[in-house]
């Protein structure tokens, strides 16, 4: 039974890896592209995403092969054989079931210990990429502006470096007003590794730069500049703005993608009693707000026809003072009750993250159990093998618990459902078709649901 079923589980764990992992590349693509950047860098991003997209592959593989492994021994009348020897199925199983422990203890330590380390170094690794300055890569007819404070036109470009018609605008003072622009007929590019530098070497060309005006009105500047002229001239550019700098781990750590367990508890605990904390001061504010104070005019046996009539018998100018100023009381304490509204929506949402984060850890060690006792059954009642009918069903399959884990997340994020519940739909739904599933499998029903399929 170990043999049949750990057969298909490592071919359909790196086949599922490496399908979604293809879909990660698409959509950093044209982040990648023109960076020049390292294999190894690539190799790397692209094994810390595989361990972030391990709650997927993993569960879709235990799919496939459960029903692939049970599958094939019923095609084969394998099942049929030990059955006939009075083992039942939950025995037949029950080595399986054993694996799918281990498997699903194994999953949530990574879960909760590799899975927010490969966050982390992938969320610092993406960044520094993404961050990358484009790779020197000068192309004919098209200014570069890879290099900072550069831009670099050329009309052709030879393969040992020699140039011609270039065109230089130095932008490397920011505070500059003006800027130095370089003409040359040819020239010649090459790299010093010594000084890491860019060396271009011109000749037959001219310099155009303007010169600072301080202290003088934009109207009445004159724009002067210097127009010199030069048979070969070097100029060195710093090529230190195209290196590779990893950015500081530290600055991702904080993040609920990053955290274990016990920091996830602690964090969700920690909101939970800011956002409390939070609404006891907005009580005691609305108290102190609304509360009666003396003043050196009693109405407080008047009503409010008194106090109208009071309001008229004041000068304009008085009564315009009291009205706005009641307004702008007003408007503070509304202001005051609206910031502290949102303080408390804003660590009830980072709250309702943490707790997402801390449910999806230990969803991903319940789903591969659950997802194995959808698809087991499913084996023995579809009675085919091979790598057809099974792969359908089980994509077909995943879909739906997929689906639904996204719908009860997202009904977390938008306040719909609490965290247990949106989080844990997915596994509430499936759980009664697995044992549905299961109960017929054992009772040797289900020949005439899959008779058309088989």
């Amino acid at each position: 039974m170990l043999q049949a079923f750990l057969g298909p589980l490592t071919i359909t764990f790196p086949v599922a890896l490496f399908v979604l992992d293809m879909q990660f590349l698409w959509v950093y693509a044209d982040d990648f592209i023109g960076k020049g950047l390292d294999t190894w860098v690539i190799l790397k991003l692209m094994w810390y995403a595989s361990a972030r997209i391990v709650n997927l592959a993993l569960p879709l593989a235990i799919l496939v092969a459960s029903i692939m492994a049970m599958g094939n021994l019923s095609e084969k009348n394998e099942l049929t054989a030990m059955k006939s020897a009075g083992m039942p199925l939950m025995k037949i199983l029950k080595p399986l079931v054993i694996l799918m422990m281990l498997i699903s203890g194994g999953a949530l330590w990574f879960s909760s210990s590799a899975w927010p380390m490969a966050n982390v170094k992938f969320r610092a690794l993406l960044y520094s990429v993404t961050k990358q300055r484009p790779a020197l890569n000068i192309k004919p007819g098209v200014f570069y502006t890879g290099i900072e404070g550069f831009a670099i036109r050329v009309e052709e470009k030879q393969l040992d470096g020699t140039l011609t018609n270039i065109l230089i605008h130095d932008h490397r003072d920011p505070d500059r007003q003006a800027s130095l622009v370089i003409k040359a007929e040819e020239g010649k590019m090459f790299n010093d590794e010594d000084r890491d530098e860019l060396v271009i070497e011109l000749f037959n060309g001219s310099s155009y730069e303007d010169q600072k005006e301080p202290n003088i009105r934009r109207k009445a500047r004159l724009h002067p500049h210097i127009m010199s002229s030069f048979d070969h001239q070097i100029l060195r550019i710093n090529l230190r703005s195209l290196d590779f700098d990893l950015a500081d781990e530290k600055l991702f750590k904080k993040s609920y993608e990053m955290m274990s367990l016990p920091k996830l508890k602690a964090a969700t605990d920690s909101l939970e009693l800011q956002a409390e904390d939070e609404r006891r001061e907005l009580v005691a504010y609305g108290r102190k707000s609304v509360a009666l104070f003396e003043d050196s005019l009693d109405i407080s046996s008047g009503n409010s026809r008194d106090i109208l009539d009071w309001l008229r018998l004041l000068p304009r100018q008085d009564r315009n003072t009291i009205l706005s100023l009641s307004k702008n009381i007003a408007r503070n304490q509304v202001r005051s009750i609206e910031n502290h509204i949102d303080k408390i929506e804003g660590k009830l949402l980072r709250r309702d993250r943490h707790a997402i984060e801390w449910h999806r850890k230990f969803i991903l060690a319940i789903s591969c159990l659950v997802l194995f006792f959808v698809g087991a059954p499913l084996g023995v009642l579809l009675k085919k093998g091979g790598i057809g009918l099974p792969i359908v069903l089980a994509l077909i399959t995943f879909l739906f618990y997929y689906i639904i884990s996204m719908v009860g997340e997202e009904m977390v994020k938008s306040g719909t459902l609490p965290p247990a519940w949106g989080m844990w739909l997915s596994t509430i739904v499936l759980v009664p078709i697995a044992s549905f599933l299961t109960y017929i499998a054992i009772k040797g029903g289900g020949r005439f649901i899959f008779t058309k399929v088989s």
